[in-house]
């Protein structure tokens, strides 16, 4: 059962930011899973505070009214975010995004002078259960991707947050393993980007997603795990090597 606030499951990540065990690319670290806004905005936060790829870093994911994805990264695109996710989005490599903890609860966002985020973090009784799952369940069940596959679109209607799937194909290619180990809901937010408040939370029209991972339709913040495997070899692969190789 979840009984630590946000900041001190995030705080006690950072003093053993452990990467899960295995070959392919992992990482561990928290966020906001995703976050939609009446004006058609959405965002979204990572901070990976382990990477078998390389450094820290952190990303912000920005959807305009429009449709159009940017993902901000603090560090190598190819090391990051983007490396999966890329081909769905712009990318811009930025100088730094600013974290902040206010309270227990409450986190403070900053992307320069284009974005300015707060967020306030809360359980309930939905985020409790998922919590409490990932605290039970072995960490080899909780990276199966068969036993990912149904925790996904179960979690998304225990949370209310529309389609939600835990494994799938990145844009770029690339499957993705989700682990959210720890699950809190987006009591409140409000955000401002390049000076527009982007108005109350709430649902997009159409919910959205990037390859096969569907942005949540309400707001989630979360500390777990991440692993990317390339695709399996499709036939077509197979028989260019063969024919190469002759």
């Amino acid at each position: 059962m979840n009984t630590h606030t946000p900041y001190e499951a995030v705080t006690a990540l950072r003093a053993h930011p452990d990467l899960p065990g295995g070959s392919d690319e992992r990482f561990a670290g928290y966020g906001v899973m995703g976050i939609p806004f009446a004006s058609g905005h959405y965002l979204a936060l990572r901070e990976m505070l382990a990477s078998s790829l390389g450094a820290p870093y952190r990303t912000i994911w920005h959807r305009d009214p429009q449709g159009r994805w940017t993902i901000h990264t603090t560090t190598d695109p190819a090391a990051s975010c983007p490396r999966y996710f890329g081909a769905g989005a712009d990318v811009r490599r930025v100088p730094a995004i600013d974290i902040s903890w206010t309270d227990g609860s409450q986190v403070e966002v900053a992307l320069g002078d284009e974005l300015r985020w707060r967020l306030e973090l809360a359980s309930s009784p939905a985020t409790r259960i998922l919590t409490a799952m990932g605290a039970a369940m072995p960490m080899r069940a909780l990276t199966s991707a068969s036993v990912l596959t149904v925790m996904g679109p179960m979690a998304g209607a225990v949370l209310g947050s529309g389609r939600m799937r835990l494994c799938g194909r990145t844009p770029n290619g690339p499957l993705f393993r989700a682990t959210p180990l720890q699950v809190w809901r987006v009591a409140s937010a409000e955000a401002t980007h390049r000076g527009q408040n982007l108005g109350a939370p709430a649902p997009l029209d159409v919910q959205t997603a990037l390859g096969d991972f569907w942005l949540p339709q309400r707001g989630l913040f979360f500390v777990g795990q991440a692993s990317f495997t390339p695709p399996p070899a499709r036939a077509g692969d197979v028989v260019a090597d063969d024919a190469e190789v002759a």
